[in-house]
């Protein structure tokens, strides 16, 4: 147990402020040297970093989603999916962006960003 240099309470080890009077607590000799031989975490959160690789292309690849868009045919004919192709080239006259396709390209490719950022995380 420390004793506070200020108003003599006892105090628990660990304590880095007196509870009687808030004055902070001088460590003894005992204490300082004790504490640098306690065991660090085998798992502490600065141990791992996500890789920025894998987010960068990650991006690129999210961008270059919105830039190709999936088309479908025009209202008023079957349905059929079209394919990728740039806004000012629609591969059928009157098709439009498939926003169900778009939704799934998107969401997909920002899942599967993440976790390959994670899976190829830097360890230190």
């Amino acid at each position: 147990m420390n004793t506070c240099t200020t108003c003599g309470h006892e105090l628990f080890d660990g304590h880095r402020y007196c509870t009687r009077c808030g004055k902070p607590i001088r460590p003894t000799e005992q204490t300082a040297t004790a504490a640098p031989n306690l065991p660090r975490p085998a798992t502490s959160p600065d141990t791992e970093e996500l890789n920025m690789t894998a987010l960068y292309v990650m991006v690129a690849a999210l961008l270059l989603a919105l830039l190709i868009p999936p088309w479908e045919t025009p209202p008023g004919h079957p349905p059929e999916f079209l394919g990728f192709s740039f806004y000012w080239e629609p591969p059928e006259r009157g098709a439009v962006v498939s926003r169900m396709m778009a939704t799934i390209e998107l969401s997909t490719i920002g899942i599967a960003g993440l976790y390959c950022s994670w899976l190829l995380r830097k360890r230190k």
